[in-house]
């Protein structure tokens, strides 16, 4: 927790020639008593050679080998590595004087470790962890490192590296106000600070393109300006912070820096940086002291003193002793002890300041640092725990909320510590949080003052009742350390920063608020609607999704488009067959007898109808334009609709496959505006229940366009007469199908049919030509097409080209639409009265086919009749 050893007497190599049941060590020729981590390798090509890389006190570490199994050493060179991030050795699997040396960077060993050589990193991230060797091609490697996965097919001349592994391991997290979309910010292990959106207009998704740089170094804490998104402040470790214009990717330095004669600042790697929620250029910013600017980082002033116990950890008993200067690594890669770690100034009052020490402590001034207050003791927590987050309470100036973490020290269980004194007494809110799963950080609803959030190392947990009971929050988040977490306010999501998996978010939480008021007793409760954005998801790809980008383009997925509707149910709803299911396995558990179920109840399971949701918008004027189902079951589901009109093509029982090239069978997008939804319940016995009447919620365009928006009222009545000339066109159509189908049936049965008259071949030989003709003008002609030579538009073909140019719009109607969808009425107003005189001439040829008895036809059941 505040120095690093790599080793001491204990230290040594051991072997078993039984499989493990007995061991002995092997240590003829290394430097016994004065190892620390220790990496080894047995070589492929002969397991007579073992490798191992020693990290020694006075020099003593360096590469060794063994050419009897380990029986006795020899030291080849001085070559070794930083043990508690590397030390690991790989062998060739061919050459058993060739091996590489997971480092900063990467080495490797043509001569049995005697001599290192860079192995080659060009356009490649480095600290490497381990490699792959293909004992085929041994030019062949695959690559482990902090920038993620790299492969080469030429010994690491040229790597190739994989875009598609969404494992950033992120230290904080801090989200913007930016329109339309708001970005993400945080902070990465080795990866840089950086920033990206929440969401795009993108149909992939998010893609990595979108992230962009703001500093440099392992990334930490981040904060934005929240009146103007382009000013972000980013950091490395050891307080390296910069001030990021987002608009010109400038960055500028703004690191407090020691006065003459003033000693040095003590930073942690992850030093706490806040913007004052009461003035948007104020900054606090902690090392062992806390700075605060009012100028955006251009000028700071110290405002407390060292804050922290300021203990020599040199003094530190460590496995028991206090150990030399000359100890293995001793001190090595580690944040310097004694500085804030933690930081948080109230929003209700200004001046009102906590801050959190690595060795334990909390200090707290109400005069913005003219006076500071220590607290160093907390009940249940051990002494010297390390503060992860200090808190101050959204809604009650008294109240404040801390996290320790003390998994170092081999504790990790959950501390999260409420305050109502401003610090004086402490009572622990971590009730129900598992046992095991160190706490990290702490954040409260900005509407709900019991409604709290914790980031443990097994993931996130909510309380609605302020700590007194608390519910991992899963749906897709992996068991992963939740390090950080923050909250956009105007779209209410929770956004949390993985460690090892990214930036997770929760996609408007705001139905948690209502949890509490839904018991045991309720039925049904349909929380309350978000605005839904209105726009038109974009394809830069040149496809839908990542198109043809291959499986390596990564891109992360956006929130579902539409409106989202939240619906919890309270009532069970199974079925009669897995009622009956559920008793047969009771009954074979038991060994009992299991009977077959009578007629009367399996035609009860047979007949059984299904209990659906009905979910119907209406718009402002009280039209219904859209309507779904999706199946009843107890507990909350969501149900989004997509803002679109539903199409008017004819009906299919069957889900319809949107091919890769093709658009889904939706009307245009509605305009913005106001809408309702009504919810009902379709239940088992036909029976229709009102759960929620007209819930009333806005669909809101995004201000993104270059030309002038959309006119809602122009827009809908536009859109309603296309459905409506589609559903007569469709509906014609498939009549039309219908019916070509049915003259080649009755040209069949005159052609094969015994005693069937044949003079009336001349008849239906007229009547399918004139389907044809009929067909043309719907469809088009086949004939130019297959020429290669310019082709009219038909009615279809017409009506078709300006429902897809609409798809893909929120603008008005172009004149030349208009001017289209005109000629479509009237062409269709000549060609509908032509198909009904076509039809009636077939109906009527098939009535005198009718008194010979001829078989059934499809699509009539006048056959039957007459029987």
């Amino acid at each position: 927790v505040f120095t690093y050893i790599g080793g001491g007497p204990e230290s040594g190599v051991y072997k078993s020639s039984d499989g493990g049941k007995t061991w002995r060590t092997i240590e003829h020729g290394l430097p016994s008593g004065d190892m620390g981590r220790i990496g080894l390798a047995v070589s492929p090509a002969d397991p007579n050679y073992i490798y191992a890389m020693v990290e020694g006190r006075y020099d003593k570490g360096g590469t060794y080998i063994s050419t009897n199994k380990g029986e006795s050493w020899e030291k080849q060179s001085s070559h070794s590595t930083s043990g508690n991030y590397y030390q690991e050795i790989i062998c060739d699997p061919l050459d058993k004087h060739k091996l590489f040396s997971m480092d900063t960077w990467l080495h490797h060993s043509v001569d049995g470790g005697k001599s290192f050589q860079p192995t080659g990193e060009s356009n490649k991230h480095v600290d490497n962890h381990c490699i792959w060797i293909n004992p085929a091609n041994t030019d062949h490697l695959i690559v482990g490192c902090d920038g993620g996965l790299y492969e080469t097919y030429n010994h690491a001349n040229d790597w190739m590296f994989y875009p598609n592994l969404p494992i950033t391991q992120f230290y904080k997290v801090a989200v913007d106000n930016d329109t339309p979309f708001y970005n993400i910010y945080g902070g990465t292990q080795d990866n840089n600070s950086m920033g990206g959106p929440s969401a795009t207009i993108n149909s992939a998704g998010i893609v990595n393109s979108d992230w962009f740089i703001t500093n440099g170094g392992d990334g930490f804490e981040s904060a934005i300006d929240p009146i103007d998104p382009n000013i972000v402040y980013a950091q490395a470790q050891y307080g390296w912070i910069v001030r990021y214009d987002k608009k010109s990717g400038e960055k500028i330095g703004i690191q407090p820096m020691p006065g003459k004669g003033e000693p040095a600042y003590r930073w942690n790697w992850d030093a706490p940086l806040q913007i004052s929620s009461h003035d948007h250029k104020t900054l606090y910013f902690a090392a062992n002291k806390v700075f605060k600017s009012v100028d955006r980082g251009n000028t700071w002033q110290v405002i407390s003193p060292d804050l922290t116990q300021q203990i020599d950890r040199n003094k530190l008993p460590v496995m028991e002793q206090v150990w030399s200067l000359d100890a293995v690594m001793k001190n090595q890669s580690t944040t310097i002890y004694g500085n804030i770690v933690a930081l948080d100034e109230s929003r209700i009052k200004k001046g009102l300041i906590y801050i959190g020490t690595d060795d334990g402590l909390i200090q707290v001034t109400e005069d913005d640092g003219n006076t500071w207050r220590k607290i160093s003791t907390f009940p249940g927590v051990p002494k010297d725990t390390y503060v992860n987050m200090v808190c101050a309470s959204k809604y009650d100036e008294n109240t404040v909320y801390a996290v320790f973490n003390n998994h170092k020290r081999g504790d990790f269980k959950p501390y999260v510590l409420m305050s109502k004194d401003k610090g004086k007494s402490w009572t622990s809110i971590s009730s129900n949080l598992p046992a095991r799963g160190s706490t990290f950080c702490f954040i409260q609803d900005f509407l709900d003052k019991d409604l709290l959030f914790v980031g443990t190392e097994f993931g996130v947990f909510s309380s609605i009742d302020h700590g007194n009971n608390w519910t991992q929050l899963k749906n897709g988040l992996p068991t992963i350390p939740v390090r950080d977490m923050d909250i956009q306010e105007r779209e209410h999501d929770l956004v949390l920063a993985t460690f090892g998996r990214g930036f997770y978010v929760l996609d408007n939480y705001a139905p948690l608020r209502s949890v509490k008021g839904i018991s045991s007793s309720t039925q049904h409760h349909l929380f309350d609607i978000k605005d839904a954005k209105l726009f038109v998801p974009s394809s830069p790809l040149g496809g839908s999704g990542n198109a043809s980008q291959g499986a390596q383009y990564y891109a992360a997925k956006n929130p579902e488009f539409g409106a989202t509707f939240s619906l919890y149910l309270g009532s069970e709803f199974k079925s009669l067959k897995s009622e009956r299911q559920k008793k047969e396995k009771e009954l074979e558990k038991k060994k009992e007898a299991n009977f077959y179920p009578s007629y009367e109840e399996l035609r009860k399971e047979k007949d059984q109808g299904v209990n659906l949701v009905i979910w119907t918008v209406k718009d402002e004027r009280g039209v219904e334009v859209y309507r779904s189902t999706s199946k009843a079951k107890k507990g909350t589901q969501t149900h989004v609709w997509n803002l679109r009109l539903t199409g008017s093509s004819p009906v299919r029982l069957q889900k319809e496959t949107i091919g890769r090239y093709s658009l889904p069978d939706n009307g245009a997008l509605v305009p913005a505006g106001k809408y309702n939804l009504s919810v009902y319940l379709l239940k088992e016995n036909n029976e229709v229940k009102t759960i929620e009447d007209n819930k009333p919620f806005n669909v809101n365009l995004l201000p993104i366009h270059s030309t002038p928006g959309e006119q809602p009222k122009e827009v809908l009545a536009f859109h309603n007469e296309l459905l409506e000339m589609n559903r007569k066109v469709a509906g014609s159509s498939s009549l039309l199908g219908e019916y070509k189908e049915k003259v080649r049936y009755l040209e069949a049965i005159l052609l094969n049919y015994p005693t069937a008259d044949l003079t009336l071949l001349k008849e239906q030989r007229s009547l399918a030509q004139a389907l044809n003709k009929l067909s043309r003008e719907l469809n088009g002609d086949d004939i130019l097409p297959a020429l290669e030579m310019e082709t009219p538009p038909s009615l279809s073909d017409r009506l078709s080209t300006i429902k897809w140019q609409r798809y893909g719009t929120t603008s008005a109607p172009t004149q030349t639409q208009i001017d289209g969808l005109q000629i479509c009425t009237e062409e269709y107003a000549t060609f509908r009265p032509e198909l009904d005189k076509a039809i009636k001439a077939i109906n009527a040829l098939e009535s005198k086919m009718l008194e010979l008895g001829i078989p059934f036809t499809p699509n009539k059941d006048e056959n039957w009749k007459k029987e």
